[in-house]
C-alpha cells in the first residue's frame, strides 16, 4: 500500500571541500605584516637614496605599506573589502606618524641632555660662571660648572603660583557656566570672553603683567608673582573649557537623584558632580600647567633672568627653566666655546619634560584618591 523506493543519499561535501570554500578570497595572515615589512625595507632604501633620515624612512615607509597593503587586499578579496581595509590602514598610518615627532623628540632630549645631567647641574646655579671657566671645561681642563638649580626653583615657584590662582578661578567659572547660568547673558559673555583669552598670543598676557604691576608699583617692576599673573592668564581659559566639557558629561540622573534625596545644590555639586569629572578636570589642570611651564616670553618681561637663586617670588628677579634655556642657547658664556651652554640647555631641557611628566602622574593619583569608589575598587 505504501511506496517505500528509498531516496538516493546525498552527497555531502568533504570538510576540507568546505573549509577550502569558507576560506576562499580571504587573505591570509602573513600577507599584511609581509606587506609591512617589506615596506620598512623598501622605505629606508628610498630614504638612503635622498640622504637617510629616521623621519623620512618613517614617512617613505608608511605610504608604501598604505598603497601595497590595499593593493594585496583588493587583489585578493575585491575592491569592497580594499576600501575597508584603506580605512583601517589609514588610521594605523596616522597613529604611526603621530608618533614618530614624539619619539623623535625624546629620543633627541635624551641623546643630549643625559650627558650633562649630574648633581652639579641639578645643585648649583650659574652664580660666578663665567667665559673662562667655560673655555676650561671645553679645553678638558675641568669640569662644567654652573647648573640650572636656580631656574629649578624659579619654574616651580612661579608655576605653583600661578596653579594656585588659576585653578580655583577656573574651576567656579566653569562651576557657574555648567550649573548656574542656564544660558544666561552673562553665561554667554564669559563664554565669549574665555574662547577670545584662549587665543591670545603669550606676550600679550606677559605685557599686560607688566603693565599692571607697573601701575602699581612703578615702572620696571619685575619679580616672581608678575610672572605668575601673566601665566594665570594664559591658565584660565584652559582650566575653564576642560572644566566646562567634564562637568557637561556627568549625567544628569546623578544631580536629580540627589536632589530627590534632598541634598541642597552646592552639596550636590561638591559631593557629586565633581568627584564624578576630576578624572578629566585633574587633566585639563595638568595640560594648562604644560601649556604654560613653558612659556619664555611673557617671562622675560616680568620675572626678569638672574643667574643666583631666589626663593621670594615677592622680590627680585627669577629665572626659569624655559628662560634659561633660551639664554644658554641664545647668548652662551663663552661665546668661542658653547658646546658647554649647550649641555646645560639639553640637560634643563630635559629636567622639564621631567617635571611635566612628574605633574601628568600627580594628576593621575589625585583624580584616582578623589574618584568615586565602584563596587569593582
Amino acid at each position: 500500500m505504501f511506496n517505500t523506493a528509498s531516496s538516493a543519499p546525498v552527497a555531502t561535501p568533504s570538510s576540507g571541500a568546505r573549509k577550502a570554500r569558507l576560506t576562499s578570497n580571504q587573505r591570509p595572515k602573513w600577507l599584511v605584516p609581509a606587506v609591512g615589512v617589506a615596506s620598512i625595507v623598501a622605505g629606508a632604501a628610498l630614504s638612503a637614496l635622498v640622504g637617510f633620515n629616521v623621519a623620512l624612512w618613517a614617512v617613505f615607509a608608511a605610504v608604501l605599506f598604505l598603497v601595497a597593503a590595499t593593493l594585496a587586499v583588493s587583489l585578493v578579496e575585491g575592491p569592497r573589502n580594499a576600501a575597508d581595509s584603506l580605512v583601517t590602514y589609514l588610521v594605523y598610518t596616522a597613529f604611526a606618524l603621530a608618533v614618530v615627532p614624539l619619539i623623535s623628540v625624546i629620543w633627541t632630549v635624551l641623546a643630549n641632555g643625559l650627558p650633562g645631567l649630574n648633581a652639579n647641574l641639578l645643585l648649583t646655579s650659574m652664580n660666578g660662571v663665567t667665559g673662562a671657566t667655560d673655555n676650561a671645561a671645553a679645553s678638558g681642563e675641568a669640569p662644567v660648572l654652573g647648573g640650572a638649580y636656580h631656574a629649578i626653583v624659579g619654574t616651580v615657584s612661579i608655576t605653583f603660583w600661578a596653579t594656585l590662582m588659576s585653578v580655583p578661578i577656573g574651576l567656579l567659572t566653569a562651576i557657574y557656566l555648567v550649573e548656574y547660568s542656564k544660558g544666561a547673558w552673562l553665561g554667554r559673555s564669559i563664554t565669549f570672553f574665555v574662547d577670545v583669552m584662549t587665543g591670545i598670543p603669550s606676550i600679550v598676557a606677559g605685557l599686560f603683567a607688566a603693565a599692571l604691576f607697573g601701575l602699581l608699583f612703578g615702572p620696571s617692576t619685575r619679580f616672581g608673582f608678575v610672572a605668575a599673573v601673566a601665566l594665570t592668564v594664559l591658565m584660565i581659559p584652559t582650566v575653564v573649557k576642560n572644566t566646562e566639557e567634564m562637568l557637561k558629561i556627568v549625567p544628569n540622573e546623578l544631580r536629580e537623584a540627589s536632589y530627590a534625596l534632598g541634598v541642597r545644590k552646592w552639596r550636590t555639586i561638591t559631593k557629586v558632580v565633581i568627584p564624578t569629572a576630576i578624572s578629566g578636570i585633574a587633566s585639563g589642570v595638568t595640560l594648562a600647567i604644560a601649556r604654560v611651564i613653558g612659556e619664555t616670553a611673557p617671562l622675560l618681561v616680568t620675572a626678569g633672568f638672574a643667574t643666583s637663586i631666589n626663593w621670594n617670588s615677592f622680590s627680585g628677579w627669577m629665572t626659569t627653566l624655559p628662560t634659561y634655556i633660551y639664554y644658554q642657547i641664545l647668548t652662551p658664556t663663552s661665546p668661542t666655546n658653547p658646546d658647554p651652554s649647550l649641555q646645560r640647555a639639553w640637560a634643563a631641557a630635559l629636567i622639564l619634560i621631567v617635571i611635566v611628566m612628574l605633574l601628568n602622574l600627580i594628576a593621575r593619583l589625585v583624580a584616582r584618591a578623589f574618584a568615586p569608589k565602584t563596587a569593582g575598587r
